[in-house]
């Protein structure tokens, strides 16, 4: 092979590849935003529905994440009292009226059969941290009302758990039941919507759909740059070619 052909090959494969990969990354955009449309759909859909009952035991292990998260159920249990866990929060994405940094505190709740549901009861704030500065008399069987949620995964830059201060980075409840010897536990919680404690806190709340929707924009900027960069190859190309002949 010539040295004048080499000189083009090489550049046009590179060429090639980049545009092809830029291609790629536009079209599963493309494809995250049929997911995330979807998504949205599915989340608003069940947090408008009535609540269900809460699944019994013996379905808790055949639970799909994917089509029960996000669902309203009701059931009464009673709270197992001075037990509970604080899941700090900087603000939330699902919880409009939770404006700054604190705790969402998640406590067991004991079922008629003896079983515990995690329940994140809500929200207080950073200087309502000790429970002695809260009026809390919800005390025998209440009627709760919430959502199924599933436990988060821990990231690369997640804090580590402060457990000897009982501070939480992650909402792991396999790791808070474990740490706080709660039995039989659930393998989700429930996002508590009612009833409001007495004093007001923890401040349950509605969750609201709020999840961001750029892939369109991000698909687009992907499939912009490798138009830009063909037209950047064919200008290189024809400049190249009218040189050498």
């Amino acid at each position: 092979m010539s040295g004048a052909r080499r000189g083009i090959l090489e550049p046009t494969v590179f060429a090639l590849v980049g545009i092809a990969i830029l291609i790629g990354l536009g079209v599963w955009q493309l494809d995250r935003k049929t997911w995330k449309e979807n998504l949205i759909a599915a989340m608003t859909e069940r947090l408008a529905r009535a609540p269900a009952d809460l699944p019994p035991r013996d379905r808790w292990a055949t639970l799909d994440p994917q089509r029960e998260e996000f669902a309203r159920v009701g059931f009464p249990a009673e709270f197992l009292p001075g037990q509970e866990a604080l899941v700090y929060s900087p603000g939330s994405a699902f919880r409009p009226d939770v404006k700054g940094p604190g705790y969402f505190v998640f406590a067991p709740a004991r079922l008629a059969g003896g079983s515990l549901v995690i329940v994140n009861r809500g929200f207080v704030p950073l200087d309502r941290k000790d429970p002695a500065t809260r009026i809390d008399r919800m005390n025998g069987s209440v009627d709760i009302v919430g959502i199924l949620r599933w436990p988060e995964t821990r990231g690369l830059f997640t804090p580590a758990d402060d457990t000897k201060d009982n501070v939480w980075y992650l909402r792991d409840i396999d790791a808070i039941a474990a740490a706080k010897h709660w039995q039989n536990v659930a393998p989700f919680y429930v996002e508590q919507e009612s009833p409001v404690p007495p004093g007001g806190l923890p401040r349950p709340g509605k969750l609201v759909v709020n999840l961001p929707d750029n892939h369109l924009q991000y698909a687009i900027t992907w499939f912009g740059l490798a138009l830009a960069l063909a037209a950047v190859y064919l200008v290189w190309l024809t400049r190249r070619l009218r040189r050498q002949y």
